[in-house]
């Protein structure tokens, strides 16, 4: 007998209809794919290309802050919209990391438990029946499934490869701008590892002004960029008259687990974005906090990490390379973007991405996530675990090697 608690589901989530939905997500199937090949070979080493997160703990002077400040008594209770030690360390890393002089700590930044939380609370502020927000594909999704929980609608924009992964302001109907209220960009973007341009922002600037749009751009992976310096898009005159920028110490510092963030920009969007996290949420642990701010006043942290993935990315590409594939160091992240090949001569062919990412893992033990939303492209990732240099060279060896006894053709 089914219980009458199927009947009381919102509708957001499937109503009655939730939890009997056949259909398999993508991670679900490479998490299922990644169990059976394991099982079919026995002692093998499965290479995990798919990882999202950091592969090493957070740097010790960061550990070591947390242990002493976890001690306090002072540091007990909650800390609901944050400490204010933490918005001023987040307003001078702004300035010494990216040249964003002038941040209010007080008014223009405020700590969120990571930036997952900060995007999915952001639509309840703005998002009101029929109102839609604007979001670029391939791209991470959280903003726009609230948006549609609080009867918002979403818009999205192709990112292609011949553009470099920008989107196309110029390209989103009349219609739709009418009822925009956000647009979302994330530079250096995952999964595509795409840079945005100085000359990019200010487009973005303009075209939040003239349309009365916010612009919010998740910065997560900002730090971590490759060939010339890290760019924020408040950096951008007029940058804080239109949007806001939401900062992550997961990717930069290694601290995915313990959830910090910031959110900094516009004011008034900061006050309607804090008004909602004091009714989700109590703050994030002081001590977090804390020692948060060790890790923001020693932006080289940043720098050893981000040498460790260029180096990575850059190896990763010459392999790639050398079996045919058109791959190159992204701007930015710690992924690789890479069109599929059509099949292997004389084999299997491809009909999509997610048909090669399973290919890989069950022939090769070799993980990596599909993504099939604009051409047909797999991301790799740098964080594959590994003991020293040593063992990475063994690691990217090693893929050359299973890839080596395969002919694609593009």
């Amino acid at each position: 007998m089914e219980s009458y608690i199927q009947e009381l589901i919102a509708e957001r989530l499937g109503g009655n209809k939730f939890g009997k939905e056949e259909k398999i997500y993508k991670f679900e199937k490479i998490k299922r794919a990644k169990r059976a090949a394991l099982k079919d070979n026995p002692g093998m080493e499965l290479i995990d290309l798919g990882v999202g997160e950091p592969d090493e703990k957070a740097f010790d002077i960061v550990i070591k802050s947390l242990q002493v400040e976890a001690e306090k008594h002072e540091n007990r209770g909650y800390s609901d919209n944050g400490i204010d030690e933490f918005k001023e360390a987040a307003a001078r890393y702004m300035k010494n990391v990216y040249g964003v002089d002038g941040l209010n700590p007080e008014k223009e930044i405020v700590h969120a438990i990571g930036s997952k939380p900060a995007l999915a609370m952001l639509p309840s502020a703005f998002i009101n029946p029929g109102d839609t927000a604007l979001m670029t594909v391939p791209g991470y999704p959280i903003l726009g499934v609230h948006t549609a929980w609080y009867g918002g609608q979403v818009y999205n924009i192709p990112l292609k490869k011949e553009r470099g992964f920008l989107p196309d302001l110029k390209s989103i109907p009349a219609d739709v701008l009418k009822k925009a209220k956000i647009l979302l960009l994330n530079y250096p973007n995952n999964p595509t590892g795409a840079r945005a341009t100085e000359e990019f922002y200010h487009e973005a600037v303009e075209f939040a002004r003239k349309n009365k749009v916010i612009i919010v751009q998740d910065a997560a992976y900002a730090a971590l960029a490759y060939g010339s310096k890290p760019l924020s898009f408040l950096s951008i005159p007029g940058a804080k008259d239109v949007g806001i920028e939401i900062h992550s110490l997961s990717k930069a510092f290694n601290m995915t687990g313990w959830r910090m963030a910031f959110v900094a920009g516009n004011e008034l969007i900061i006050h309607a974005f804090a008004n909602v996290k004091d009714n989700n949420d109590s703050g994030q642990f002081k001590a977090i906090q804390k020692a948060a701010i060790t890790a923001l006043e020693h932006p080289e942290i940043t720098h050893a990490i981000s040498a460790k993935y260029e180096r990575r990315l850059t190896a990763l590409v010459q392999v790639l390379k050398r079996l045919g594939f058109d791959a190159q160091v992204p701007g930015g992240t710690f992924y690789l973007f890479v069109e599929i090949p059509r099949g292997i001569k004389g084999g299997a062919r491809f009909e999509n991405a997610e048909d090669f990412s399973q290919f890989l893992i069950r022939e090769k033990l070799i993980s990596s996530v599909p993504w099939d939303d604009e051409g047909h492209f797999v991301r790799f990732s740098a964080t594959f675990e590994a003991k020293d240099e040593k063992d990475e060279e063994r690691i990217l060896a090693e893929i050359e090697k299973r890839f080596s006894s395969l002919q694609f053709e593009f």
